[in-house]
């Protein structure tokens, strides 16, 4: 408080005012004349000048009391400490008087006779001499009135002090009263003797101790500047009352009952405590009706002050309850913790975050502390009390912009802190508004804790770079949906990789294809020092190709990727011109982490005793060995064979001539130790004049459109890699990005004028924002071939603005169309019926919903109906909740999905955490959620590499030198390979590409009870009735959601009518025949074929060609089961045969390839190759199999 002084005052020294005086004249003189013109032009020239003296507080002797006494808080805390210990050292010094005196020699006045008071024998009559006067030694006494002196004028000037007008305030509060009774007395004895004997009660100083520790913990509090809980100030409140309540009545029983029974103190206080606990016993009373009235004086007091305290207590302990309390600092300082901000709680991100970081070994022992400012649900509370999670898991409710709540989580000891995003807001980028202010609280208040930062918008990612590792929800999103219309189930393979599972999932299933896919789940991507590596070790000094095929040939493992010691990009899949050093470190995808692996080497005698083959280990009818991987309690035992080195003459395989003849299947070559660029053929992709020259257009009427390859000039956020892509040569006007309506550049109004070669892929957006970017960039990368292009549709709920159409008017093919999915007219205008994929991402406006699941309900029920419009469709669903999924292409009597659904029960209630990843849509790559990629962020507090790595695969960042995520499809005439280790070598011996995965499709028979009864029934009794085999699967799979009961009960109704037929009159007419014919045409049309019309006389409508419409009722066998095997159709032409799609992530060598198999392959830069490689090699064309020139083609998506 600052004071402001003008004159100096009247009561001030005069030398104050003298130098005062002399200060202004020689301010006066001295002052410069620039000085003076300066102050002139502000005022008087003439006026007298005054000076100003400002002081920091009051300079009033007064307030410098104050300043002392109250107002500073390390000198007022000094001061209530010495108070207090005054009032403690009073309350011990009555008890040494009562212990020093003795009644029995007798009662007086100072100086007086001694008189004896305890021979009285009647009760009724009260001695009041032994109540008023008590025996008092000089030294005790000289004592008592030292400490009542300083306590009268201490209490005397802090009055003072605090006075503010109101004398009768200050005289008629509780403390000054009190001490006036024990201070008053004792200075009135100094002036008259013959008192100092007199009864003081001075035990009552017990409660005024208890008032100066109240304050003496608030002015504690201020001057270390921390906040105790209120709960522990409430509690020794509690503690104190008690203490005072017990102390004040054993003291004035005990001094009362001298006039009576003569009670010791001891007994006393066993009497106040046996009181107090309701006990009452009753073997010591009070005698006299004085100490009766005292006793039920304090019972009295005691129940209104001790239930007020109660109430407070246990309503503080109710508020700590929500709240949380504190981290200890103590637990904070000898424990690891991690904290977790989240704006609000819900269990399944709980469970999730869980789940994921203390499913790594390393994390047992943290601490997991939640900061949320919301209360905890209730299902959260109860999560919260397993055992398994209470001792580890401490809620805090509070908000991270609060320091007071920074400390309370212990934020500056924290090893972690995770600040999660609300992804149920409507307004998702006020969310991001919110995450960023929390980034920025807690960089302020704990600088040195590692930040793991999640953005839903890209546009705030720029906002937050300053953490150690931030992942935006719409990037990864967009280029995982992507990648699934180029690459199927792209999205599944990175959250099965991101996700921490043990491979147990499934091995107790009948299935086949459960046990191989559960097992193969298991794999996820760890890192190793090449020098401290057994798996890589011994390749030092050899390629990236050669190391990455004798590993897995030998291990298993995959090497993906690798590190310079003096870079920190991550290169996938460098190629063969990176040789490795022993300082690199290797990325690599296995079952588990080679620090948990034993190994155990094998050498097999039949070889040692015949010698080496000249075929190897992949000649004549050998196989690859099974790598018995048996996985234990997080350690892999791994039976190593001989995996000697061969001379590069002995690895090619020959087999055998076909139909007699001496042509040869083309052989395997070598992968060899240092690259041979007359080997390597890379996939120039830059200069690919030659390709379109070899396959000319179709249509020679229509021009071969002109790309160029570049990076996109403009970027709707900042922050977006840049990336090499296909670009037209001038930037579409934003008229021609219209599908639907026609402009002065085209009159092209459907997707049918354009005439494109190639099918659609078209995205279902609400609103196009700054993520959909992503989206485009993966499909027009510069590596992917121009004549496989997909044109792009945009079909947006609401018009895209304009800075969204100058970032994608570069991009060839790609166009937009306002509406919506649940609109038929806006799908067939944009073009669905020569759409291959329909991506349909998660409206906004629908995440926040009155019941959190039904937030998918309007998704759900939109697909389904395509689904049933269009079954030719792949349809690529992005959902808000996972466990919405089995939902998903939902048939209401389908038995297989219900025995998937218990097997997710089974492994849910095993502690997976990877239950849902049985679900035919989800292991097909049809649906994802956002919500599974939370887990990359979690893994990365243990695997800092995980995000870079999966922007690698996933195409927004682009490394130079890194190779790049695509696919290649497994045809006739590649199943001479045979199996996945030889694909492997074929693979990095001819291109140099690494395979991660294989994306399988297999016919399954789902046969249920009531499709077995259907099945009888028709062979036995009336088989004859069905003249097309192929026809009849199709209608009895194409009826309603009761297929499975329908076929029996129209089977069983034509008997019954045949049989009264033959017993009734059979002569009927021409027109009863008819009619009959009729009635049996509209009976057997199923629902395909009423969906079929449907669409039809809605695209006949629209002015729309239906040439294009394919009928499944209208399809041949082979078209129906190529589509099958490519996983776009569910068979609906048999009820008891579907397909199913599932992944298989670095599976054994020995695994057989099939037909139609889709491999994952990592294939390397063709910018590092074109930079390093001759010109030569720049024209040459890129072949994977040369044994199959006219299918070339094929071999690549």
């Amino acid at each position: 408080m600052a004071g402001t002084k003008l004159n100096p005052s009247s009561s001030e020294p005069e030398a104050v005012m003298n130098a005062t005086k002399q200060n202004t004249k020689d301010a006066n003189v001295n002052s410069c004349p620039k000085a003076a013109r300066r102050m002139g032009s502000l005022g008087s020239d003439h006026g007298p000048r005054v000076q100003v003296e400002f002081y920091v507080n009051e300079n009033t002797f007064k307030e410098r009391l104050k300043l002392f006494f109250i107002k500073n808080q390390r000198s007022s805390l000094r001061i209530r400490i010495f108070n207090f210990s005054l009032k403690v050292l009073t309350c011990l010094l009555y008890i040494l008087r009562v212990l020093l005196d003795d009644p029995m020699e007798g009662i007086g006045c100072w100086g007086c006779a001694k008189k004896n008071y305890l021979n009285t024998s009647s009760t009724d009559v009260i001695d009041w001499g032994s109540i008023f006067w008590v025996n008092r030694t000089l030294w005790l006494w000289g004592i008592q009135v030292t400490v009542a002196l300083i306590s009268f004028l201490e209490t005397m000037l802090l009055t003072y002090l605090s006075y503010k007008g109101n004398i009768w305030e200050q005289i008629f509060r509780v403390t000054f009263i009190l001490e006036m009774i024990n201070t008053v007395p004792f200075i009135i004895t100094i002036f008259w003797p013959p008192l100092r004997n007199l009864f003081i009660p001075v035990f009552l100083n017990c409660w005024l101790a208890k008032h100066v520790l109240e304050n003496m913990i608030n002015d504690l509090h201020r001057a270390i500047q921390r906040t105790q809980s209120a709960m522990f100030n409430q509690v020794l409140i509690l503690i104190c009352t008690l203490l005072c309540l017990v102390f004040t009545g054993t003291c004035g029983i005990q001094h009362l009952e001298r006039a009576g029974g003569n009670l010791s103190l001891f007994k006393s206080l066993y009497f106040c405590i046996v009181t107090f606990s309701t006990v009452g016993y009753g073997d010591v009373t009070p005698r006299i009706w004085l100490s009766q009235l005292l006793v039920v004086i304090m019972i009295c007091v005691a129940l209104v002050v001790l239930p007020l305290q109660f109430e407070e207590l246990v309503y503080l302990w109710m508020e700590r309850q929500k709240s949380g309390g504190n981290y200890s600092r103590h637990r904070a300082q000898t424990e690891k913790h991690v904290v977790l901000c989240v704006s609000s709680l819900k269990i399944d991100l709980l469970m999730d975050f869980l789940n994921e970081f203390y499913a790594h070994p390393r994390l047992q022992d943290y601490y997991v502390v939640i900061l949320c400012p919301t209360e905890m649900d209730l299902q959260v509370r109860r999560v919260l009390q397993i055992p398994l999670w209470s001792q580890r898991v401490i809620y805090l409710q509070g908000s991270a912009l609060k320091d007071q709540d920074l400390m309370r989580a212990k934020m500056d000891d924290a090893e972690a802190c995770f600040i999660l995003s609300s992804r149920n807001e409507v307004d998702r980028t006020a969310a991001d508004h919110q995450t960023i202010l929390r980034a920025w609280a807690v960089k302020d208040f704990a600088p040195n804790c590692p930040l793991y930062v999640q953005i839903l918008k890209p546009e705030n990612k720029f906002h937050v770079k300053f953490a150690d590792h931030v992942v935006c929800e719409e990037e990864f999103k967009y280029a995982m949906l992507a990648l699934n219309c180029i690459c199927p189930s792209t999205s599944t393979l990175i959250t099965l990789l991101v996700h921490t599972s043990r491979g147990q999932e499934g091995q107790q299933s009948p299935e086949q294809w459960q046990r191989m896919y559960g097992r193969c789940s298991g794999n996820e991507v760890y890192h190793i020092k090449l020098g401290d590596s057994k798996f890589f070790g011994e390749y030092e000094g050899k390629s990236f190709t050669y190391a990455s095929f004798h590993a897995h040939k030998k291990y298993g493992v995959c090497l993906i990727g690798a590190k310079r010691e003096d870079n920190k990009s991550i290169l996938l899949n460098p190629g063969p011109r990176y040789i490795m050093v022993s300082s690199d470190t290797c990325f690599y995808i296995n079952i588990t982490k080679e620090e948990n692996s034993a190994f155990i080497f094998k050498e097999e005698e039949k070889q040692k005793r015949k010698g080496l083959s000249s075929e190897g280990i992949f000649g004549g009818a050998s196989r690859l060995p099974v790598h018995s991987i048996i996985a234990s309690m997080g350690t892999v035992a791994m039976d190593l064979q001989n995996t000697e080195c061969r001379s590069s003459s002995g690895a090619t395989l020959t087999l055998p001539s076909e139909n007699g003849a001496g042509s040869r299947r083309p052989s395997i070559g070598p992968v060899l130790e240092i690259a041979d660029t007359t080997v390597i053929l890379p996939c120039d992709l830059l200069s690919d004049q030659s390709e379109d020259e070899a396959n000319p257009s179709d249509d020679d009427s229509l021009p071969a459109p002109e790309y160029v390859k570049g990076y996109p000039p403009n970027s709707p956020y900042i922050g977006s890699s840049p990336t090499l892509c296909h670009l037209l040569p001038v930037k579409a006007p934003f008229c021609c990005l219209r599908l639907d309506k026609g402009c002065r550049h085209n009159s092209f109004e459907d997707a049918k004028a354009y005439g494109f070669k190639n099918k659609l892929i078209i995205v279902s957006v609400e609103t196009a924002g700054n993520g959909l970017y992503n989206f485009i960039v993966p499909l027009r990368a510069y590596y992917r071939p121009r004549k496989e292009l997909n044109p792009i549709v945009l079909l947006l709920d609401n018009p895209p603005e304009n800075h969204f159409l100058e970032a994608i008017c570069c991009f060839p093919m790609v166009y937009f169309m306002v509406g919506c999915i649940d609109n038929l007219d806006n799908l067939l205008q944009c073009g669905i019926i020569y759409a291959d994929n329909l991506v349909v991402v998660d409206k906004e406006s629908t995440m926040s919903a009155e019941e959190d699941y039904m937030a998918d309900a309007k998704t759900i029920v939109n697909v389904q109906t395509m689904f049933r419009l269009f079954p030719s469709l792949s349809i690529i669903t992005e959902l808000t909740h996972p466990s919405n999924m089995r939902f998903m292409q939902f048939r209401a009597k389908d038995c297989y999905s219900l025995a998937l659904s218990k097997l997710e029960k089974k492994e849910r209630e095993k502690g997976s955490n990877l239950a849902f990843m049985f679900r035919l849509p989800f292991a097909a790559g049809r649906v994802f959620s956002i919500s599974m990629l939370d887990t990359l962020l979690y893994q990365s507090f243990v695997k800092d590499y995980m995000i870079p790595i999966a922007r690698l695969l996933l195409g927004l960042d682009t490394t130079p030198g890194s190779g790049y995520l695509c696919a290649m499809k497994v045809t006739e005439d590649d199943l001479w390979i045979r199996t996945y280790g030889r694909l492997f070598q074929k693979l990095c011996s001819s291109s140099a590409e690494i395979p991660i995965g294989i994306y399988r499709t297999e016919s399954h028979m789902f046969s249920t009870s009531e499709s077995q009864i259907s099945i009888n029934v028709e062979d036995g009794e009336d088989a004859k009735d069905v003249k097309d085999p192929w026809a009849g699967k199709s209608h009895r799979n194409s009826t309603s959601s009761d297929q499975s009961e329908h076929p029996l009960l129209r089977r069983k109704s034509r008997q019954w009518a045949r049989r009264l037929s033959r017993k009734g009159n059979r002569q009927t007419s021409k027109t009863d025949e008819k009619i009959n014919q009729q009635r049996q045409e509209l009976y057997h049309r199923s629902e395909r074929q009423e969906l079929s019309e449907l669409v039809k006389n809605r695209m006949q409508h629209l002015g729309l060609p239906t040439i294009g419409y394919e009928d499944v009722a209208n399809l041949t066998a082979s078209d129906v089961m190529n589509r099958v095997n490519l996983g776009y159709l569910q068979d609906e032409m048999s009820d008891h045969q579907n397909t199913l799609s599932y992944i298989l992530i670095n599976p054994p060598p020995d695994t057989r390839l099939e037909l139609n198999d889709i491999v994952y392959l990592i294939r390397s830069d063709p910018l590092a190759n074109v930079q390093n490689g001759s010109h030569s090699q720049k024209s040459s064309s890129f072949r994977l199999f040369p044994s199959n020139e006219a299918a070339r083609s094929e071999t690549q998506l």
